[in-house]
């Protein structure tokens, strides 16, 4: 079991970087995709992800319900910009941590992450909609900054509404645009 968990979790990261990677590519930042989700070899992340592995979800989830956090997870967002939960900070007038607005560009890898690992879990059975509708599920759940959130939803409804060629050129103009600031 722990021999296939192993492979298994190896595969499914691989598959997922690749992915990541080809999707980065097209929306014309390719660094963020070779960089992608380094972290996740390490021993932190690496050694939950085979003990938690199931194939169809993210290892993290099982953790959480096993011992009711994911220590993977905590290290996980921590160390990757394309996470929104990174994105947070102690505000000095309220006294609380609360979300900040993140970077166009990681928003752009943010968005080629979810579309990857939407494609990684659903197989063949994958659909343009569908990333829209996990971030749809939980959308008056998280804690995100509202300018991040409207920009990640826009992305993905315009993926499910024009498909990959139209919003990878969008984002390709618009990370020109930026990089002209």
């Amino acid at each position: 079991m722990l021999f296939e968990n192993f492979f298994g979790h190896l595969r499914t990261v691989r598959q997922h970087r690749h992915q990541v990677l080809i999707h980065c590519i097209k929306a014309g930042i390719p660094w963020r995709g070779l960089v992608h989700d380094l972290s996740k070899f390490s021993p932190t992340e690496f050694i939950p992800g085979v003990m938690y592995y199931q194939g169809n979800r993210s290892p993290n989830e099982r953790e959480r319900e096993v011992t009711g956090y994911s220590r993977a997870w905590m290290h996980h967002k921590g160390r990757n910009r394309h996470h929104f939960e990174y994105w947070t900070d102690y505000n000095t007038k309220t006294k609380q941590l609360e979300p900040v607005k993140m970077p166009d560009i990681f928003i752009f890898e943010m968005f080629c992450d979810r579309v990857a690992a939407s494609k990684i879990y659903n197989k063949e059975n994958y659909r343009d909609n569908m990333p829209l509708d996990y971030f749809l599920r939980s959308k008056h759940k998280r804690v995100i900054e509202k300018t991040t959130a409207a920009k990640l939803e826009f992305l993905l409804t315009m993926l499910r509404d024009k498909g990959e060629d139209a919003v990878f050129s969008y984002i390709r103009r618009q990370v020109r645009k930026n990089k002209r600031r």
